[in-house]
């Protein structure tokens, strides 16, 4: 049996509180807007790459790695910039809060997932079948966060409210960013607790990818 039910939605306002257009008074076209997204990315991706240097002797970006980052970006961060909003409210575009790399947004969640894939490519490491250890707070913290994927994705289905998964993925980097910070991983004081880290890690790498993945969002690599 199909049921059909009207999603309502709010509008997207500029900075004056109006609805958003372009400059020249006209609606902004969809491809006008990501080619812009896609180009802000593209400087973005740029100063990054030139201020991270050599990566732990990786090889710089390729321009073809540059506007291919770019362009999951760019478009990524528009899509989020839309569904991590409530969307019955109104909400203000603005290009600096949509493409800011701290906060709730796109390349916040996309550079989380790189950082974790960096792990492994600088120790690696594989952890596969290895048992998770949560000793430290921030590793609690983090096991805890993953196991409430699916209790999230309850949640979105029953209120078609897609901001729900942008809060538990914000969340979710959030708690890893905590765990990296305060827990060493390829560094850790033994094997046993690397090898668990490492799959904490490699979980906490999924669920990112997943989730951005049910909002149409490509996660990265490399950023």
């Amino acid at each position: 049996r199909v049921r059909l039910e009207h999603v309502a939605f709010g509008s997207v306002l500029g900075e004056d509180r109006k609805p958003y257009r372009a400059r020249s008074g006209e609606s902004v076209r969809l491809k006008d807007l990501l080619d812009e997204a896609v180009a802000r990315a593209r400087r973005l991706v740029e100063e990054n790459d030139a201020r991270r240097g050599d990566d732990a002797g990786q090889a710089p970006l390729s321009d073809a790695e540059k506007d291919a980052i770019a362009e999951a970006v760019g478009i990524g961060s528009v899509k989020y910039a839309d569904l991590c909003q409530n969307r019955g409210s109104d909400y203000v575009f603005s290009w600096d809060k949509m493409l800011a790399m701290q906060g709730n947004t796109a390349p916040y969640l996309m550079y989380a997932h790189a950082r974790i894939r960096s792990i492994f490519r600088k120790g690696a490491a594989t952890c596969d079948d290895a048992p998770i250890v949560l000793e430290h707070a921030a590793e609690r913290a983090l096991g805890m966060r993953i196991l409430q994927f699916g209790e999230t994705l309850s949640a979105v289905s029953t209120t078609l409210l897609p901001n729900l998964l942008c809060d538990y993925l914000y969340e979710l980097a959030g708690a890893f960013m905590a765990f990296y910070e305060n827990c060493p991983v390829l560094r850790a004081p033994d094997e046993e607790t690397r090898v668990a880290r490492l799959r904490l890690c490699d979980l906490a790498a999924r669920t990112l990818k997943l989730g951005l993945g049910l909002l149409g969002i490509r996660a990265l690599q490399r950023m």
